[in-house]
C-alpha cells in the first residue's frame, strides 16, 4: 500500500499482537498499525462515566429481564474483526454469548469512542464501518470540544448536544446526561 510517496507495511495480526507493549493505544486497521498517543485525564474520567452509566443500565435492565440480546460493558476492551484487525474502543458493550477465544471475536453490540485531538475523521469513519461489518448494533462518538454526541446505526445518525440526553431502545431506563458526561 502506497500513501503519498511513504510505504506502509501492513501487519497480520500474529504480527501485531507480537509488537512490544508502549504507552498509549495500538489498533489494527486493515492490517494497518495505528498508534495512538496516552489519553489524557479527562478522557479517562469522560469514559469512565460512560462505562459507569451504562453499567449500571445493563445491571438493571437484565435484573427486569430486559436488553436480552446485550452482554456486559467494559472500558477499553479489544475486539478481534475479521482475524485481521484489532479495535479498543473506549468503552464498549458486548453481543449476549459473544464468541470468546483468546479474545473477543466479532465486533461489539455497542462501540463508544471518546474522540482525542489525536483521532481523523477518517480513521473514524473506518473504524465505525469495520464494526458496523462485524455486528456492531450502534456507534457512539462523544465529542469533548463540541460537547456533542454523534450515534450510528446502521443507515441513520442522530446528533445529541450538550443539554440533551442519550436514551436508546436497545437498552430500556438508560438515560445519560451528555452535559454530566462532559463534567459540565
Amino acid at each position: 500500500m502506497v500513501t503519498m510517496g511513504t510505504v506502509k507495511t501492513l501487519l497480520t495480526f500474529e504480527e501485531f499482537e507480537q509488537l512490544p507493549d508502549q504507552p498509549g493505544k495500538q489498533e489494527l486497521v486493515r492490517g494497518e498499525l495505528i498508534e495512538l498517543p496516552p489519553a489524557n485525564y479527562n478522557h479517562h474520567v469522560v469514559a469512565h462515566r460512560i462505562y459507569k452509566g451504562i453499567d449500571a443500565a445493563i445491571e438493571r435492565a437484565h435484573s427486569r429481564g430486559e436488553a436480552p440480546e446485550l452482554g456486559a460493558a467494559f472500558h477499553e476492551m479489544g475486539y478481534l474483526l475479521l482475524g485481521k484487525n484489532w479495535l479498543q474502543p473506549d468503552v464498549s458493550v458486548t453481543h449476549a454469548g459473544q464468541a470468546v477465544e483468546k479474545y473477543l471475536i466479532g465486533g461489539p453490540a455497542i462501540a463508544i469512542e471518546v474522540i482525542s485531538p489525536s483521532n481523523t475523521a477518517k480513521r473514524i469513519a473506518v473504524k465505525t464501518e469495520l464494526y458496523f461489518e462485524c455486528g456492531a448494533l450502534e456507534v457512539w462518538c462523544f465529542f469533548p470540544k463540541t460537547k456533542r454526541v454523534s450515534i450510528q446505526v446502521p443507515g441513520s445518525v442522530r446528533e445529541i448536544a450538550a443539554d440533551g440526553f442519550i436514551t436508546m431502545l436497545l437498552l430500556p431506563g438508560l438515560m445519560l446526561s451528555v452535559k454530566e458526561i462532559f463534567g459540565d
